[in-house]
């Protein structure tokens, strides 16, 4: 077995084990909760409108949150002296741990803070199905 010479590699591996997949991609902070039935997602994303901001599980155990906002800034009402606009966006692809039921996903928009709650699927110990006999 060799042993790598890079620490900064060896923390970041470290790090990616220890969340669990979770994948930054910008500057959005994301706190996954395993609640035992669910996974709990919370996001804050203060100043976007709920229209701004688009969920999407791309398969039963990836993630990805995305949000985009265009902001102005206007100086001198009657005529333009100054006109700016900015746009900012985010993203995070979160990898979870477990499958979820992606028809039974929800999320909600409230007070710059979106909640998303993704059941888990379940399995049966016993492999299959139980069949009556008439």
């Amino acid at each position: 077995m060799t042993r790598s010479t890079d620490p900064f590699g060896d923390i970041e591996e470290l790090i990616d084990v220890m969340t669990g997949g979770l994948e930054p991609s910008g500057d959005l902070a994301v706190d996954v909760a395993d609640t035992g039935d669910e996974f709990v997602v919370v996001v804050d994303l203060p100043g976007y409108e709920q229209a701004d901001i688009d969920v999407q599980l791309t398969d039963s155990t990836t993630l990805v949150l995305s949000a985009s906002r265009e902001t102005e800034s206007v100086e001198e009402a009657d005529r333009y002296v100054t006109r700016e606009r900015h746009g900012q966006s985010v993203n995070r692809q979160v990898g979870l741990p477990e499958p979820v039921v992606e028809s039974e996903a929800g999320a909600t928009y409230e007070g710059g803070v979106l909640t998303v709650t993704l059941p888990k699927q379940t399995t049966t110990d016993d492999g299959g199905t139980d069949i009556p006999v008439n």
